[in-house]
């Protein structure tokens, strides 16, 4: 039976939630618009420009799952050590976290570097290919910096301070804009200054100097801000450690593993579209671009579900933990329900601020509608998700993971889009099924592991 203080304290928690979310979902959605700008600006330079761009982005973004998952350690291990009191050790912790992000940025530009030369045997279109290769060799010398960025930015998130992933994440868009116009068209306007037109390569090279310019905006921030002096984060220079490295990697490789899994789902199915040729392949674009601004919230609502069921963890608090899940799953239900909505009613409307092209158009307005359909699922799946990093449970889930997304979503898109010709619709049939699948078996597992007694520490 309930107490009678049950509901007041959930509304603190939601409330909490809430707050500590908005600034994360508005970061999100600044980088989600960053592929809004990409593909906004791919596509008015035309359509197979547009088509590059998005075989190139699903490149760019396939290796950068793993790395981006691996670094979700940081907030719950920051969180719990917050919650424990052991704030002094945040700061090595932290200097650690950027030895890893360094590696992984570097073994990022790598697997990026050779994927720019597998798009023959991928089976990518022919008029497709030399676009998305420039795309990709522009936007690699982005990846260390995406890596230190994601570093720094998990740390002042596990703090319960959010607002630097909103301003940075804008402050992205403020350098992308200009930069990404002038090298994708060209640009001679000022007397000694002429950018040659460079298509999506220059897409790519635009991109990667706004990761730089965001990395090192953050780095000065941290330096400076006088709410993380207590934690000394410069106070010395530390040499890579196998032990808190090897930690970081034990949680944070399955959760890396995971998030590839669903991002693979999406990636994949961008790659195999790319076999039908360019149209297919914009129409999927914008109808995946319009998803990923849809998904910001309630990966926000799930990162800040991560720190507040972590704080809970390291107080020792199993109500708490359970509390600040139901809050996640509340917050997040309501925001899809409104997503879902405007998908419904504005698909033609949004499709429009993309592509001039009548076809595309077309077809990436009914895609949106699927996109409409699994909005609830995708929800329940990544706050799921969010709660079991905070619990420091990142192993059952990825095997969960791979079942939902390879076992039946991948399956079954592949089988009705390209088995039965079905195209774009079946892939993204599949899609609602593998998110629905994760939906029921992330939550399962939620139910039964904060059942289980919490240990005591971090």
């Amino acid at each position: 039976m309930d107490s009678p203080n049950a509901a007041p304290r959930f509304a603190t928690e939601a409330r909490a939630t809430a707050v500590l979310a908005a600034p994360l979902v508005a970061g999100h959605l600044a980088t989600g618009l960053i592929g809004f700008v990409d593909a906004a600006i791919a596509g008015h330079h035309g359509t197979r420009t547009l088509a590059a761009v998005a075989v190139g982005a699903a490149l760019y973004a396939l290796p950068m799952m793993l790395p981006m998952g691996t670094l979700m350690a940081l907030p719950p291990a920051i969180s719990q050590l917050d919650g424990a009191g052991r704030r002094a050790e945040i700061g090595p912790l932290f200097r650690q976290g950027l030895w890893l992000a360094l590696a992984l940025g570097v073994a990022m530009f790598v697997v990026m570097t050779i994927a720019g030369h597998a798009l023959d045997p991928m089976g990518i279109a022919a008029d497709v290919r030399p676009g998305a290769r420039d795309f990709l060799h522009g936007i690699r010398w982005g990846a260390p910096a995406l890596t230190l960025y994601l570093a720094m930015r998990y740390l002042s998130d596990g703090l319960h301070w959010s607002l630097p992933t909103m301003v940075f994440g804008f402050g992205g868009l403020l350098v992308l804009v200009p930069l990404g116009y002038m090298f994708t068209f060209g640009f001679d306007g000022l007397p000694g200054i002429r950018i040659p037109e460079m298509g999506a390569g220059g897409l790519g090279l635009a991109s990667a100097a706004m990761l730089w310019a965001q990395a090192l905006a953050f780095a000065l921030y941290l330096a400076r801000a006088r709410r993380f002096a207590p934690l000394a984060l410069s106070a010395r220079f530390d040499r890579p450690r196998r032990a808190p490295i090897a930690a970081l990697l034990r949680n944070g490789l399955p959760i890396g593993v995971t998030v590839a899994m669903e991002g693979g789902l999406f990636i994949v199915t961008a790659l195999l579209i790319g076999r039908l040729g360019a149209l297919p392949v914009a129409a999927h674009q914008i109808a995946i671009n319009v998803s990923a601004l849809c998904f910001m919230v309630p990966f926000g609502l799930a990162e800040a579900t991560t720190v507040r069921v972590g704080h809970a963890r390291g107080r020792g608090s199993a109500d708490g933990v359970r509390r600040a899940a139901k809050a996640g799953y509340a917050l997040a239900l309501f925001t899809q329900a409104c997503s879902a909505l405007v998908l419904l009613a504005g698909n033609d409307l949004l499709v429009s601020l993309y592509t001039r092209d009548a076809a595309a158009a077309a077809l990436a307005a009914s895609l949106l509608l699927y996109a409409a359909a699994f909005q609830f699922p995708d929800g329940i799946q990544v706050v799921s998700a969010g709660a079991l990093r905070g619990l420091g449970d990142t192993r059952v889930p990825m095997f969960l993971a791979a079942a939902a997304y390879w076992g039946v979503g991948m399956p079954l898109g592949a089988g009705l889009g390209l088995g039965l010709g079905w195209g774009p619709k079946g892939m993204w049939i599949g899609l609602i099924a593998g998110l629905g699948v994760a939906a029921v078996l992330l939550g399962w597992r939620f139910q039964r592991a904060s059942a289980r007694p919490l240990p005591v520490g971090p």
